[in-house]
């Protein structure tokens, strides 16, 4: 069998994820084939040791993050096998890049998908800004290579029923990641499971046709009423993205990007177009709803995407800046709602009385709203007020978790959304999956 890593050297490397959560773990096993992945899950199960899979551990959650136990990373998994058919550990934005070469696509985007693997984003059923026109990462996979908490390995696709007992519940009506998918069949159980019913080793993807042209823009708004009159218009007209900036989140840009204006608001929209870019029709939208047209910015190239995008980017760099010299860990949402309740949700992230940044995916109506305390004192407001805007959500018809999973830090708040009944029944789903809870224990919900 594949022999374990020991070296507190590199175990050390592994112990932390996005989150900032630490661990700990008495092994680390780097397997080079499914088949490895088997042998370490039957010597694992045999003794009963948990064992926790990571990749590329951008995990905002703690799902990657052992606490005691084995470590399994499948990092060294990094084949692509074809155009459809690639690895776990593989590199999303690499494989995104090598099917583009190509003239196809991989529509699924998290902001990490540079650094994440596919694996990882099947595991958490990643989605991102395209998420508004194409979904999550779950409709992009035909079939999965899976190693079980058993060690059993095998394919599974949407004809292979789950042979444990699956219970029914409905899902809020908005983008969400939070709990076990209600899927009969067995693929559609594992993407989304964090970890808890098996190892994805390999994926069979669906691909699309490579958009021809794509016209980015970057608009300003005086006022956030200017800001959602545009929105309801917008999300009619086809774009595969809709991204949000509030003002609190445009100063900190600013600090990076000097030429973004001061405005209330903005918003960033990619279409995706086959002739002549839609810029009239779209600059008529923007002034009947009020917006600072002229300051519009507009790229059509991919260099200029990649410029805009990284103004995107240049927030969560500055948001992080802010936190290492507070010596604080933020405290971040990752709440979806209705569209209809959306104003009524910005409104209550407008009462926050702590420094704030709040961004994301508008056009799921799945925000994300960074609470920046200066000290520990503030810091417990901050998770007191998350509290708060939790149960907000939740009755409002949304969700605690829109794409980042639950991970170990968010089981209190998936308890703000499944009763105490579909835990017991997620529970006996995962003993009849794996009976020792040798996989991701303590990840979304405890055994007990």
């Amino acid at each position: 069998m594949l022999a374990p890593i020991t070296d507190p050297a590199i175990l050390e490397g592994y112990l932390r994820d996005a989150s900032n959560l630490a661990g700990n773990a008495e092994m680390l096993f780097r397997p080079r084939a499914a088949e490895e992945v088997a042998e370490v899950m039957s010597w694992c199960q045999s003794r009963a040791v948990p064992v926790t899979v990571t990749a590329k551990r951008t995990s905002t959650t703690g799902a990657s993050v052992p606490m005691g136990g084995a470590l399994l990373s499948t990092e060294l998994l990094a084949t692509v096998h074809g155009l459809d058919d690639v690895d776990g550990g593989v590199i999303l934005a690499d494989y995104q890049g090598e099917v583009e070469r190509h003239g196809l696509f991989f529509p699924p985007d998290p902001t990490s998908r540079h650094d994440c693997s596919v694996g990882g984003a099947v595991a958490c059923n990643a989605s991102g800004a395209r998420t508004f026109k194409y979904g999550p990462t779950r409709p992009w996979i035909e079939a999965a290579e899976v190693v079980f908490p058993s060690s059993e390995l095998r394919w599974v696709d949407r004809a292979t029923p789950s042979p444990w007992p699956v219970p029914r519940w409905t899902e809020p009506r908005v983008k969400t990641a939070a709990g076990l998918y209600p899927a009969g069949n067995l693929l559609d159980l594992v993407i989304g499971s964090e970890g808890l019913l098996g190892v994805v080793t390999r994926v069979r993807t669906r691909l699309l046709p490579l958009p021809r042209h794509v016209l980015t823009f970057l608009a300003f708004f005086p006022t956030r009423s200017s800001m959602l009159s545009f929105l309801g218009e917008a999300r009619g007209a086809g774009p595969r993205c809709i991204e949000y900036f509030d003002r609190g989140s445009l100063a900190l840009i600013r600090g990076r990007v000097p030429e973004v204006p001061a405005a209330d608001s903005a918003l960033m929209l990619e279409v995706e177009h086959e002739g002549e870019a839609p810029l009239e029709e779209w600059y008529e939208r923007l002034v009947r709803h009020d917006a600072i047209a002229d300051d519009t910015i507009v790229v059509e190239d991919e260099g200029g995407r990649a410029k805009l995008h990284a103004v995107r980017h240049a927030l969560p760099a500055a948001v992080n800046e802010i936190i290492v010299r507070n010596g604080v860990q933020k405290v971040g949402t990752d709440f979806a709602v209705p569209h209809e309740r959306l104003a009524e949700m910005l409104e209550l992230y407008d009462r926050v009385r702590l420094p704030t940044a709040c961004f994301g995916h508008i056009g799921d109506s799945h925000l994300h709203l960074n609470i920046l305390p200066a000290n520990t004192e503030e810091l417990a407001q901050g998770r007191a007020t998350y509290l708060e805007l939790a149960r907000a959500a939740v009755a409002m018809g949304g969700t605690v978790s829109g794409e980042h999973g639950i991970g170990r830090l968010k089981k209190a708040h998936l308890a703000l959304m499944a009763p105490p009944e579909l835990f017991e029944a997620w529970r006996a789903l995962k003993r009849a999956a794996d009976p020792a809870w040798i996989c991701g224990r303590g990840v979304m919900f405890d055994p007990a």
